[in-house]
């Protein structure tokens, strides 16, 4: 297993990269962007500016910081993309569960409704969960909802 190294500054990891051979035009920039992103999230996109063998960390003639930086922000970009479509599957699955077990049940407030459910203990911590978010959010819709109807309970 190897040992634990002692912690490098920017500075000293952008002057590592370079004695491995990554090509890095703005020392400056790139000290920022391993202060501000952090090496070790970096890291992952060094490995196929590697050559081989890999594990020798040392970078092919034509690898550079940008190409990078390039990786990274396309990896950002694409999750970002991902997420956001994710996130309306998501809103739209959990829609259609309330829309469905509201119908079924002719209860709007099934979710706080114990014989609904099999596990008691489960049940009450979902429920204190839900409680606890409920008190606590700033939200208009909600400020609106206390304002207008009651607390769950």
């Amino acid at each position: 297993m190897p040992k634990f190294i002692k912690h490098k500054t920017a500075e000293e990891l952008v002057v590592s990269l370079k004695t491995k051979g990554l090509l890095i035009d703005n020392d400056l920039q790139a000290a920022n962007y391993i202060s501000n992103i952090g090496y070790f999230r970096l890291k992952a996109y060094f490995y196929p500016l590697y050559s081989e063998p890999k594990n020798n960390h040392f970078f092919k003639n034509d690898a550079t910081f940008d190409k990078v930086m390039n990786m990274y922000r396309f990896d950002r970009k694409l999750r970002l993309l991902l997420f956001n479509e994710i996130e309306k599957i998501e809103v739209a699955f959990r829609s259609t569960i309330v829309n469905i077990v509201t119908a079924e049940l002719n209860d709007v407030f099934w979710i706080t409704n114990k014989k609904y459910f099999k596990d008691e203990g489960y049940f009450n911590l979902s429920l204190n969960l839900i409680q606890s978010e409920y008190n606590r959010s700033k939200e208009e819709f909600i400020i609106h909802f206390k304002s207008k109807y009651c607390s769950i309970n």
